[in-house]
């Protein structure tokens, strides 16, 4: 990817993998990026690409229009920019640290007591996948300053804003997160389960991934069931469902394999959607 609009001045706190690969893809867009880390030999790359150094995380916030925070945790973040709230006004953080929904909008109030633009964000890529088409970004919060630096955002992936509520992105991400630590752990009960016929989990994988992968393309056809329940036609009824799944279970003892995880399935896909 690269910029076709004038460098801005961006400065990332926090140079673990993600946060160098988010201050990497700003240096190749042409931006002038400043750097800070509680490690500074972590920066020495990205010195020698043209980033500057700074002593202090306070320095580092002072030096750009553009702060972007990519540090350990909620602690970490007030732990820099509550100190610095002067330095701050008028200029737009960009908070990539992993929160929750509700620690996100404690620092969207933050920001507008401290006239502070913020835009609060959930990467949903790994550090090696920045830059590149497989990458996207959710945002939310500030919108006019999220368009204002779109441009800049693009560098790290498809920038894709959902909403002026700061937790919306946070909210996304950890659904989304929900969604592939269900598929990984009905992977892992099922690796299980034919092993007892003498099959393996790589096999399992090879005949699961590509129905799987068809099989998301229908979570759109879901989705009316959720947001506009009384209107939505089911394709297969609870009782269906619900049978599939005491199958699946019974069949999960039946190897040796039992477990929770089908009674929890039951539970959630035969109830009715919260509002």
């Amino acid at each position: 990817m690269t910029n076709s609009v004038t460098a801005q001045r961006v400065s990332v706190l926090g140079l673990g993998a993600m946060g160098a690969a988010l201050s990497q893809a700003l240096l190749t867009g042409g931006h002038q990026v400043t750097v800070w880390n509680r490690t500074a030999a972590r920066a020495e790359p990205l010195v020698a690409q043209g980033a500057v150094l700074a002593a202090s995380s306070a320095e580092a916030l002072a030096a750009a229009d553009l702060v972007i925070l990519c540090v350990l945790d909620d602690a970490a973040v007030r732990e820099h920019i509550e100190p610095a709230a002067a330095l701050l006004r008028g200029r737009t953080v960009v908070n990539l640290t992993t929160t929750t929904p509700e620690q996100a909008r404690a620092l969207g109030r933050w920001a507008a007591d401290n006239e502070v633009e913020l835009i609060d964000g959930g990467i949903m890529a790994v550090p090696s996948m920045i830059g590149g088409p497989g990458a996207f970004v959710l945002y939310s919060g500030a919108t006019a300053a999220f368009e204002r630096y779109r441009s800049v955002l693009e560098l790290f992936g498809r920038a894709d804003f959902v909403g002026a509520d700061p937790g919306a992105a946070a909210m996304y991400d950890v659904s989304i997160l929900g969604g592939m630590y269900a598929m990984f752990a009905a992977f892992q009960q099922g690796g299980a389960m034919v092993r007892t016929t003498g099959g393996t989990a790589a096999q399992l994988a090879a005949l699961m991934a590509p129905f799987l992968q068809a099989m998301a393309t229908l979570l759109a056809q879901h989705a009316p069931g959720i947001d506009t329940p009384a209107e939505y036609v089911q394709e297969q009824s609870d009782e269906f469902t619900a049978a599939a799944i005491d199958l699946i279970d019974k069949a999960a003892v039946e190897s040796g394999n039992p477990t929770e995880l089908f009674g929890v399935l039951r539970r959630v896909l035969t109830s009715p959607a919260s509002p």
